[in-house]
């Protein structure tokens, strides 16, 4: 080992600014002011002859340098807690998806046994959210998942997972009326998925408008209770179709143009969300392979 390494705190610090993105964010990580952590890293640099931010008036970003030592840095805390925690025989924290509510209920936690039996020794925390913004270091999160268009990621490095494509489902008793005959249901979220719906499908929309619920969730309950036609993607509705819970009411599957996003933490990732990366990515594979894509919308 060599004899003289920088110190510690200096380390952690600048290793805290390459994960945030932010000195504010990690001071607030160590209880410091943001000058303090500055001061750190203006002496780390030093120490190593190597500068290794660039600092920008309204920005922070690494250099090359800075990219490589954080990479290093990342993966030398990551053992030394992993070690720690081995030694102390503590489980390891659990991974923590940040998602919206009906994507986690009906599409994520269904297929998480499938995770648990390739990973046995992760556990997954998912909490919920609408909020646009996305702080890893102050939500503690490991994974988020964000929708957006398909050709604008919401943050830097996103990873496309899949599109939101909808499709028309109503109770058995409900379905026999037919779609013209029933209230339609839909989230607040999501307004417009009814318009795209029948762009697709050639029909006009009727004058009166979609019953808007808080949440999708809520609309897929309703839909299920016989109050109307709920527009999903069909991921969401697939065991309740499986069950005859619901019936799809068209072959139509309209495209909306937007597309679930996973988000990772800045800088270096970590080994278990680039599992979880992985493993979704398998299973979006796997449903879009029993899933046929509806042709893409037009720009006329």
């Amino acid at each position: 080992m060599p004899d003289a390494l920088p110190p510690l705190i200096s380390l952690h610090t600048f290793a805290l600014v390459a994960e945030t993105g932010s000195l504010t964010a990690a001071g607030a990580r160590l209880n410091l002011t943001q000058p303090a952590v500055s001061r750190r890293i203006r002496e780390l640099e030093a120490a190593l002859g190597v500068t290794l931010v660039h600092r920008g008036a309204n920005a922070l970003r690494l250099t090359e340098d800075g990219l490589r030592y954080a990479a290093a840095l990342q993966n030398a805390f990551g053992a030394i807690a992993a070690a720690t925690l081995a030694l102390q025989g503590a489980a390891a924290p659990p991974l923590r998806v940040r998602a919206y509510t009906t994507w986690a209920m009906r599409w994520l936690i269904p297929r998480l046994p499938r995770f648990r039996a390739r990973h046995p020794g992760v556990e997954v925390e998912v909490v919920t959210s609408t909020t646009p913004v996305v702080d890893f270091a102050r939500e503690g999160l490991d994974a988020a998942i964000r929708s957006g268009p398909a050709g604008a990621p919401p943050a830097r490095g996103a990873v496309r997972l899949q599109p939101v494509d909808v499709a028309p489902y109503a109770a058995p008793g409900a379905a026999r009326l037919g779609l013209g005959q029933l209230t339609l249901l839909g989230s607040r979220v999501r307004p417009r998925d009814w318009a795209c719906w029948f762009a697709a499908a050639g029909m006009a929309a009727p004058a009166a408008p979609p019953l808007l619920f808080e949440s999708s969730s809520l609309a897929i309950q309703a839909a299920l209770e016989g109050l109307g036609a709920v527009i999903s993607p069909p991921g969401f509705v697939e065991e309740d179709v499986r069950r005859r819970r619901l019936k799809r009411l068209s072959p139509v599957l309209a495209a909306t143009g937007d597309h679930y996003w996973l988000l990772l933490p800045p800088g270096a990732a970590r080994d278990r969300g680039e599992a979880f990366r992985d493993w979704l990515l398998e299973e979006v594979a796997a449903m879009a392979r029993e899933t046929p894509s509806p042709p893409a919308l037009s720009s006329a």
